[in-house]
């Protein structure tokens, strides 16, 4: 009876008795808001990607937005294979029981299970509703595939196949952390911000927001620490709804209460000045009261500077932007954090510092991309967090962010690896990772002998794709080799290039109209470019290029911008299988 009544502990009391049991959260999720399914007789599979490693598991579940009991008829947890199949799952009981009913507005903890866990590995977490299941505690915006059997399909969290979850979404439901011990991990890290740490604009299903980043740079530590997100889209430091509660409301239940916690880095304030209606002031004092509280909670407190949002719909004015330099100078200056984040810094523009730096930008000027989001990572002192040991001082870095090389032809690829530690770093060489058949060869040196703190060693490579390479997205890598205190560290990074077509003979049985004297065309088997400038015998004048079985933009190989034509095949022999039947 005791232990059943601890596994539905209000959080803080439940979470205080696991940090005595040395539990680590290694993966989290801010619950906010509920739905009604409208279903019954169901099994959800969750994917999560943890963070830090250990032996043993748990789950924490949480019925905190909803009116009603829920019960949870069967669960496990396992090591993903591939999609929704897993690999040995494991049962978990709540008390010694493999049922629970969390009361609304409670949570539960299940026991824990032996497990070995590699940091950085996906889990699978499987929850079997019985009966009508009248209501889904969320967070929305998981950017995960997570896994639903239809209605009435019953019972399958103990299956090690998916073949009975056959439909999608991308919510997390009820599930609100993972953890761990018995790994090497002694702490972990709390992200407290809105849509930009919940990860929008980052590819879905790729683990690109980032705190999966800073996650990858603190598990090659001595000591890791495990990374935990709680990020909710629309969320605010001044004020909260009743289905997304403000950053003060929600901070003892998704960041004080979470077990081993050491640090939580604070990236607030976007919301509240540009469509909340905030004063720089009225952030300053909420961030003024999360610091307090969490001091008082004997956590480190890193602050993050305010991004630049100039071409965010019209929310943008030079009032709310003096406010965001305050907000920015207090975060830096007001000696209140332990530390901060120059995530400012790291992505806005050099010339106009009020808005997203191209290279950064998802396009809608205030989500980051992926190597947007790869930038704050990087912004991140990993010493001054103050929750793992030993941690690599140097990284490496691929730039242009997304090249294009044409194919057959050599484009110029820098790295660059910057010493971040406070001692110097020794034999330090790069050597990049290319897709078969292609080339490259360095201008000058690969490595250097030895890098200061704060120092920067760059490498130009010239790279050329094989020159019957298929146009499309080739994924280009780098490796770093360094000494750091005796012993050889790594650090890799990788960019999304794409290999565009350069202009070359039609060969039959292909034939080209076109109006345009100028027209160019290019053939790499099954793929077909042109560029072309007026009508052609159609009368389109759209840019058009035609690989195997889509249409494409390609790069135009000079400054014209392209035109629409034609390409056929001189006798209109038979479409190939995988081509489409028209011709363009």
């Amino acid at each position: 009876m005791a232990a059943l009544l601890a596994a539905l502990l209000p959080a803080g009391a439940a979470e205080a008795g696991a940090e005595q049991q040395g539990w680590t959260g290694t993966w989290a999720t801010a619950q906010h808001a509920s739905y009604d399914p409208g279903t019954s007789e169901v099994t959800v599979r969750i994917p999560v990607h943890v963070s830090a490693g250990g032996t043993s598991v748990r789950i924490r579940l949480t019925n905190a937005f909803t009116d009603q009991p829920v019960t949870i008829g069967h669960a496990t947890v396992g090591r993903r294979t591939s999609g929704s199949s897993v690999s040995g799952p494991r049962e978990l009981t709540f008390g010694g029981k493999g049922e629970v009913t969390i009361p609304a507005g409670g949570q539960a903890a299940s026991d824990g299970v032996r497990i070995p866990v590699a940091a950085r590995s996906d889990l699978v977490v499987s929850l079997y509703f019985p009966g009508r299941l009248t209501h889904v505690s969320q967070h929305w915006m998981g950017l995960q595939t997570v896994y639903w059997t239809p209605d009435g399909g019953g019972d399958h969290a103990g299956d090690a196949g998916g073949d009975a979850f056959t439909t999608t979404d991308s919510t997390f439901p009820f599930l609100t952390g993972v953890d761990v011990r018995g790994g090497p991990a002694r702490g972990s890290v709390v992200a407290l911000g809105d849509s930009i740490t919940d990860g929008a604009s980052s590819t879905s299903s790729a683990n690109r927001r980032w705190p999966d980043y800073l996650a990858a740079r603190l598990s090659d530590c001595t000591t890791p620490a495990g990374v935990l997100n709680a990020g909710i889209s629309g969320n605010r430091i001044t004020a909260g709804t009743d289905g997304n509660p403000s950053a003060p409301e929600r901070l003892e239940r998704d960041v004080l209460s979470q077990p081993g916690a050491r640090t939580v880095i604070l990236f607030e304030g976007v919301n509240d000045l540009s469509w909340g209606g905030a004063t720089g002031d009225q952030v300053i004092d909420g961030m003024r009261e999360i610091a307090r509280r969490a001091h008082a909670h004997g956590l480190r407190v890193i602050g993050a500077t305010v991004v630049p949002y100039r071409g965010w719909g019209d929310w943008w004015t030079e009032a709310k932007e003096a406010d965001r330099q305050k907000v920015n100078t207090f975060v830096r200056d007001g000696g209140v954090f332990d530390g901060y984040a120059d995530f400012d810094k790291a992505v806005r523009d050099p010339d106009d510092p009020t808005r997203y730096a191209a290279a950064f930008d998802s396009g809608d000027h205030l989500h980051p991309n992926d190597t947007g989001m790869k930038a704050f990572a990087d912004a991140v002192d990993l010493a001054g967090l103050g929750a793992a040991r030993g941690c690599p001082s140097a990284r490496v870095r691929l730039t242009p962010y997304h090249p294009g090389l044409p194919a057959g032809r050599a484009t110029e690829i820098t790295t660059t690896v910057t010493n971040t530690g406070p001692k110097a770093v020794t034999r330090v060489t790069t050597a990049l990772r290319l897709p078969t058949g292609w080339t490259s060869e360095a201008e000058g040196k690969t490595g250097v002998d030895s890098l200061a703190p704060g120092g920067s060693s760059g490498v130009t490579w010239r790279v050329t794709p094989a020159s019957d390479a298929a146009w499309g997205p080739y994924d280009i890598g780098v490796r770093a080799s360094y000494r750091q205190a005796g012993r050889t560290r790594h650090d890799t990074d990788s960019v999304g290039a794409d290999v565009t077509p350069v202009p070359t003979a039609v060969r039959l049985p292909y034939r080209t109209f076109t109006t345009a004297a100028d027209a160019q065309y290019a053939q790499n088997d099954g793929q077909f470019a042109i560029w072309a400038g007026g009508q052609d015998l159609a009368g389109w004048k759209d840019e058009k290029a035609w690989p195997p079985s889509t249409c494409r933009t390609p790069y135009p190989p000079r400054a014209a911008s392209p035109r629409a034509s034609s390409a056929r095949p001189a006798a209109d022999p038979p479409p190939r299988p995988g081509s489409p039947s028209r011709t363009i």
